[in-house]
């Protein structure tokens, strides 16, 4: 049995090995049988239609030069030609390849109508005919037939977003939105054509997905479709009627609502014409603005505002109505006499026909028509004209007083504009001395001349006339008296050779509507009484700064002067006194003393007519050297929070403070140097903490001025300030800073800077400067000014001599008082018919009555030759504001 077994399984492996060979044979015989293949190799090749196609048809032969004949057949069985040269490729066609080794059949773009069997065929050894076939399957792949990637639905409305799809075999199309799948259900229904929403809204916005698959093929596309929902434009409601001013600009602005943001558009309803297209208008579709740069007439009319997008349109119609602005074309200045009526006229014109009040020049109540509550004499009256657009107002005062003269405003207004006009009111009236009844004596001495002025205040301007004892100067033929200019100013020149000249004049005004008088006194002027008292008030080493008591004065007669001689004691003869003047509102101060030295000082006051004769002795002995006197620093402190704190210093800066003060008395020993510590602390429980490692401790020599840097923000600092000379320091001074929070409040300016001594340097400077002009222009064209004083040196009288000698070393000298100014120009009427021109503003003026009385300031003075009384600058009438 086994040796059975073991036969069959060795005739088994035989039969195998048979088999295998015999396959191997086969094999090697069909590789060497000559053939075509195509390639792709696989026998049937499915394209979607629109898509290219290369097949590619190659010959496996033993020897390739043996092929001939090597062509292309369609599924007509049909040969295939090549590209013709020079022309554009064919849908199909072929060409050789590979050396000429191959061809390849080349589909540019298949269509259904190329489905079917192509054939590749050739010729080996001219004998043997080769042929291999291919079978070419068509489809048609999903395409997008109407389905637009940006869709704009309508709010409100049904909206279907559109998705046609084609494909062969048929597609299926369903819809995802952010990934997730929409069923049909509710507002959502799925359509061969899209997806249909209904009443669509803004939430509806959004990025849809619409895909399409073919099951058979496998073939799956998405398209992304963005939905934007689209609001139709809303215009806000215009005012139904906007006032535009004739001559000014004019804006309005259209506003709509609307999804996209529409444009604008302003169309003018009377003649259908585009605004933009008009002169002088312009429009800004953005933002629907529209612009008249100048306002005319003809501009009047319905205007309307049209708002455009996709959705649709909106408008709103206003009516523009074209204001003339008010023109007052009638206002006339008026002369009415005291106690009568004024009728003031004012006519105005304008669209519509304005409104017209008055106000007094300087003030802002207007009037109100009718009678005036304030005041029962005055009365508003208004008429109007609307047709014509005139208006006339009439302001009446009765029982017209001198108050009631001056200027007046007219104003018209209406909801275009306000338009002014001055106009005056002169109020004639008898003269009046109102003015100069507060004048004090004229005075003279020594038989020198003096002037007497006379000015009435008047409508019409009055005339002077002197009397003396009630008769006419004119009339006396008085050598000692002399009238100069009998107009409306007069002139009394009096030379009083003896005391009965030293009496009352009278002055009388005419004019047409009455006289008036008024008494001036010429009074003999005397040096003044000597000075009652004299106190030293500061002592110090080399200067006694003294109190005096003045002397009683009369009226008119001012002292100008205090002096002051000054000897040692030991010395008895006041000749060889030291003699010092001041003016009367200046610190008395004696410097240049000897320190522990006794002195004499007399005192006198001086005025107009000479020097009194000495009086208020005094004896006082200067200390000796010391240390100089404490410094007083030039800051002025303010309060602290806390009620109980020290005044403090605030710094503007909030890193560095200049520290300033004044050169105190050196009490016999210049000052050399300065010292100034500064160091920062607080107060706890109201008790001054130092923080003595951060002091800091500086001498300076000889400046008023220490700028303290490198400081600490918003933090206090105790300051000590001491002087010193060769003896020693002073008493320090103390002052309380603080610094500025944070960033300087005041703009620094680190460029090199005037010093405090410099900039006072300068400011003097100017001033002599100034001075010296201002004495120059005074002596050359009123004789005025210490320059002419000092050109009148040699003309002095024997009496200033005497008065000088007295004197001793000093510098007293006796003064002239200056000449009068010469007289003021005529006085020009203001006319009382010609109307003024328009006021674009309303008057600013200062806040004064328009007839108040005028202040004349009166002086004595004396030009070497006549004493005169000047009463000040003449004004003018009253009626002139």
């Amino acid at each position: 049995m086994a040796a059975q077994y073991g036969r069959s399984i060795v005739s088994s492996t035989a039969v195998m090995m048979l088999l295998v060979w015999m396959t191997l044979i086969g094999m090697a015989h069909s590789q060497n049988q000559p053939r075509l293949k195509i390639l792709p190799a696989s026998s049937v090749q499915r394209k979607p239609v629109g898509h290219s196609l290369l097949l590619t048809c190659r010959p496996e032969v033993p020897d390739t030069n043996l092929i001939s004949d090597l062509r292309w057949n369609d599924n007509r069985n049909m040969t295939i030609l090549p590209k013709p040269a020079g022309q554009s490729s064919p849908l199909i066609y072929t060409e050789s390849i590979a050396g000429g080794t191959a061809l390849a059949l080349i589909f540019n773009s298949l269509q259904e109508s190329m489905a079917g069997t192509y054939f590749c065929a050739a010729s080996y050894s001219v004998t043997e005919k080769l042929n291999a076939a291919v079978v070419v399957e068509t489809y048609v792949a999903i395409t997008w037939k109407d389905a637009p990637t940006d869709q704009r639905p309508l709010m409100g409305t049904d909206y279907i977003v559109r998705c046609e799809v084609t494909a062969n075999p048929p597609a299926t199309v369903d819809w995802l939105r952010n990934g997730d799948q929409i069923k049909s259900s509710g507002r959502y229904v799925i359509e061969n054509r899209g997806l249909l929403i209904k009443n669509i809204t803004e939430a509806d916005d959004g990025v849809y997905t619409c895909r399409a698959a073919v099951m058979s093929t496998g073939e799956l596309k998405n398209r992304e479709i963005r939905v934007e929902v689209q609001i139709m434009p809303q215009v806000q409601r215009l005012p139904l009627v906007m006032d535009a001013v004739e001559g000014q600009s004019f804006s309005v602005m259209c506003n709509a609502t609307g999804k996209p943001v529409p444009e604008f558009q302003w169309i003018k309803k009377g003649t259908q014409q585009n605004a933009a297209d008009l002169d002088r208008f312009s429009v800004n579709s953005i933002t629907g603005q529209l612009d008249i740069s100048t306002v005319e007439q003809q501009d009047h009319d319905n205007y309307a505002c049209i708002a455009r997008n996709p959705a649709g349109q909106s408008e709103s119609v206003m009516k523009l109505n074209v204001l003339i602005r008010p023109k007052i074309i009638e206002f006339i200045n008026i002369t009415v006499s005291e106690n009568e009526e004024a009728v003031f006229v004012c006519k105005a014109f304008g669209r519509p026909a304005p409104e017209i009040t008055f106000r007094r020049y300087g003030t802002v109540e207007e009037y109100s028509i009718g009678l005036q509550v304030s005041d029962d004499r005055i009365i508003l009256e208004q008429s109007t004209d609307d047709e014509k657009g005139e208006t006339v107002g009439t302001l009446r005062i009765s029982k017209l007083a001198t108050t009631d003269d001056g200027l007046y405003e007219c104003i018209a207004r209406n909801r275009g504009d306000v338009a002014f006009k001055v106009g005056h009111i002169t109020v004639e009236y008898r003269p009046i001395f109102d003015h100069l009844k507060a004048l004090p004596p004229v005075y003279t001495w020594e038989e020198r001349p003096a002037n007497l002025s006379c000015f009435a205040q008047a409508i019409p301007n009055a005339t002077i006339e002197w009397r003396f004892n009630d008769r006419r100067i004119q009339d006396l033929y008085d050598q000692n008296l002399r009238i100069e200019n009998e107009g409306l100013r007069s002139d009394l020149i009096i030379t009083p050779r003896d005391r009965r000249y030293y009496t009352a004049y009278k002055c009388v005004a005419n004019n047409r509507l009455g006289s008036a008088e008024h008494i001036m006194e010429l009074r003999e002027a005397r040096i003044p009484e000597m000075v009652p008292q004299a106190k030293p008030r500061i002592v110090s080493a080399t200067s006694i700064t003294f109190d005096i008591m003045a002397p009683p004065v009369e009226p008119g007669l001012p002292l100008t002067a205090f002096s002051v001689q000054w000897k040692e004691q030991f010395q008895s003869d006041w000749n060889f006194a030291l003699n010092r003047t001041w003016s009367p509102d200046s610190p008395y101060i004696v410097e240049g003393l000897r320190p522990q030295t006794a002195y004499s000082f007399r005192f006198a006051a001086r005025n107009v007519v000479g020097l009194s004769q000495w009086g208020a002795y005094v004896d006082q002995s200067t200390p000796r050297r010391s240390e100089p006197e404490t410094p007083r620093i030039l800051h002025t402190p303010i309060q602290d929070e806390e009620e109980d704190s020290d005044p403090i210093v605030t710094s503007p800066y909030a890193d560095h403070f200049d520290m300033r003060w004044s050169i105190p008395v050196d009490n016999g020993e210049p000052i050399d140097m300065y010292r100034i510590k500064y160091c920062p602390g607080t107060k706890v429980n109201g008790y001054w903490t130092e923080m003595e490692e951060h002091c800091i401790e500086q001498d300076i020599a000889r400046m008023t001025n220490y700028e303290m840097r490198s400081l600490q923000a918003d933090t206090y600092y105790r300051i000590e300030l001491m002087a010193h000379n060769a003896i020693g320091f002073s008493k320090p001074a103390h002052v309380l800073m603080k610094t500025a929070r944070g960033i300087d409040v005041v703009l620094r300016v680190d460029s090199p800077t005037l010093s405090s001594a410099a900039v006072i340097g300068i400011v003097i400077g100017s001033v002599v400067l100034l001075l010296l002009i201002a004495d120059l222009l005074c002596c050359a064209f009123g004789n005025l000014g210490i320059l002419a004083t000092l050109c009148r040196k040699t003309k002095r009288s024997p009496s200033d001599l005497d008065d000088e000698a007295k004197l001793g070393s000093g510098s007293l000298i006796k003064e002239r008082p200056p000449s009068p100014l010469p007289l003021p120009p005529p006085i020009v009427k203001l006319g009382a018919t010609t109307p003024l021109e328009d006021e674009k503003q309303p008057l600013n003026t200062p806040q004064q009555p328009a007839a108040s009385p005028l202040k004349v300031n009166s002086s004595v003075e004396y030009d070497g030759r006549v004493v005169h009384s000047r009463s000040g600058e003449i004004i003018g009438k009253n009626s002139a504001v």
